[in-house]
């Protein structure tokens, strides 16, 4: 069986994959181009790629025996997930192996800007001794502010309370228990921006958190802070970045990661001197690479010798008999922990997962994975998967507990999920609709609905009065946002009512606005799924 490398791992995975005498191993010289790639995969059972090489549909269609795409490293933006998954093929990747590297890289980078070591040993080797141009800042009782505390916020968080540093943390999924833990204070983006002298980013690269770090961000900032980004390109907005460092605003800022990468020879950000920048170094250590390397042989070996799936990002890892049994509840499960993450308030402690009727009597561990995927993806981006998500939820603190019910109800099989913040609950529960399955959400805080979980739906709570739906309806209408379905409950007549909208496209802004202001209608809520 053909196991093609295209990028460069280390040689200890090479051998590794070389000592299974029923693998070929195929190495490439350098990275491929897409031609080249599309001639070599043909009779490849698996590939292995960093992130230099692309694995589009286009080079699975030209892969009939292909089976598996590993990834020596976290991120999986240069393969196309969704078209893998579609045509059955397993998409690994080695979600821990480059933790440490990373964040001694963003400590380092943090040192660099406070005292200047770059510019300074420029200006050495260009024969000067300036000593005065190079006047830099202690970190001894400054304020560090880490937006996003998963594996590697919290290593930073660790090392920066080595050096006497007041550490800041946003992240909404952080308990306060971790908090505690990891000598912090937990604080909301703006007070992160007022109070910090160092900012560092450590969240995934998602519609929400492109270009966060811009013009209005730093207008928030105090004067002279020092910006690093050690985790994806595009977090931070580059061009308002420059005219920050320009006018004086940001004192200074360190980047490994860039919106387009190569950075462009003509990028501003080369020219000025205040900025601090290195080549996407995060995993380029010796023991990262070594770690990467032995983990994707190792899993990629195991998959196509013995069908063990592991560290997989778009099926749970399970044989192929126990995934048929469970694959209806996975759907279900995900959408559920979707739903809850857009309606649970921020720094949830407890998740509780109810498994009632048949669904007693699955293997439950795949499903809660799901329901956690779904819950922290928000958060943790794609990123987060079956295979890394309990680890996640431990780093920031969050209890997951299973039970099982014996309550009867109109449904064979049957979730619960439950999200706790201190004495706040949210609470949604779901059912499997006829002979195909279909997901349906079936309880909402307790109150029976009828929802289907796809696309965008709105959520809230009516005056109980003749009239009401037609009032809803014709607001939607006029600014036309269509009413695929509705759910209507109300808690007695001429009271409250609580109504849910499939709707057909997103409601825009100044819909919601004129929404919230009207006296019948009340907590509105618009969740996407």
């Amino acid at each position: 069986m053909k196991i093609l490398i295209c990028d460069p791992i280390s040689p200890k995975g090479i051998e590794r994959l070389k000592a299974q005498s029923e693998l070929e191993v195929h190495v490439c010289d350098k990275p491929p181009e897409k031609e080249e790639l599309i001639s070599l995969i043909q009779d490849a059972v698996a590939v292995i790629v960093r992130s230099e090489t692309k694995i589009p549909e286009e080079v699975m269609l030209a892969a009939p025996n292909l089976k598996v795409v590993g990834r020596a490293g976290v991120g999986v933006d240069n393969i196309d997930v969704e078209s893998a998954t579609k045509r059955g093929i397993v998409v690994m990747n080695t979600p821990s192996g480059n933790t440490i590297s990373t964040a001694e890289l963003t400590f380092s980078m943090l040192m660099a800007s406070a005292r200047k070591i770059p510019q300074a040993n420029m200006s050495m080797k260009a024969g000067e001794w300036n000593r005065k141009a190079f006047k830099g800042t202690e970190l001894y009782n400054k304020t560090l502010g880490i937006i996003g505390l998963g594996r590697i916020g919290s290593e930073v968080a660790r090392r920066a309370v080595a050096f006497g540093m007041r550490i800041l943390g946003y992240d909404p999924y952080l308990t306060l228990s971790r908090a505690k833990a990891l000598q912090l204070e937990l604080a909301e983006l703006d007070e992160i921006y007022q109070r910090s002298d160092f900012i560092t980013v450590h969240i995934p690269m998602t519609p929400e958190t492109k270009g966060m770090l811009n013009k209005a961000a730093f207008s928030k900032m105090k004067r002279n802070v020092r910006l690093i980004n050690c985790a994806r390109g595009g977090i931070i907005d580059e061009n308002d970045l420059v005219e920050a460092v320009e006018k004086g605003q940001v004192a200074g800022a360190a980047l490994d990661v860039y919106e387009k990468e190569p950075l462009d020879s003509e990028s501003p950000l080369r020219k000025s001197s205040q900025i601090i920048m290195t080549p996407h170094l995060g995993a380029s250590t010796s023991e990262a690479q070594e770690n990467v390397g032995i983990e994707v042989a190792d899993i990629i070996s195991d998959y196509v010798l013995n069908g063990v799936v592991a560290s997989a990002v778009n099926i749970p890892s399970m044989d192929a008999k126990t995934y048929e049994l469970v694959k209806p509840y996975l759907e279900l499960g995900e959408k559920l922990g979707r739903l809850v993450s857009q309606l649970a308030p921020d720094r949830n402690d407890k998740l509780v997962i109810t498994y009632g009727g048949r669904a007693t009597e699955i293997p439950t561990d795949p499903v809660t994975r799901m329901v956690l995927t779904g819950f922290l993806r928000s958060v943790g981006g794609l990123e987060v998967n079956q295979v890394n998500v309990r680890a996640l939820a431990d780093s920031i603190g969050l209890v997951v507990e299973e039970t099982q019910s014996n309550e009867k109800t109109n449904f064979n099989e049957w979730l619960h999920v439950a999200a706790y913040s201190g004495e706040e609950k949210i609470s949604v529960g779901g059912a499997l609709f006829g002979s195909a399955y279909q997901p349906r959400i079936v309880r909402l805080n307790g109150q029976p609905v009828e929802i289907v979980p796809e696309g965008f739906i709105c959520l809230l709570t009516n005056a109980d009065r003749p009239g009401i739906v037609g009032h809803i309806g014709t607001m939607l209408g006029n600014h036309g946002v269509n009413i695929a379905s509705m759910s209507l409950n109300r808690d007695s007549e001429g009271g409250r009512a609580l109504t849910v909208l499939n709707l057909d496209s997103a409601p825009p802004s100044d819909l919601i606005l004129e929404m919230k202001a009207d006296e019948h209608l009340s907590h509105i809520r618009i969740v996407n799924l």
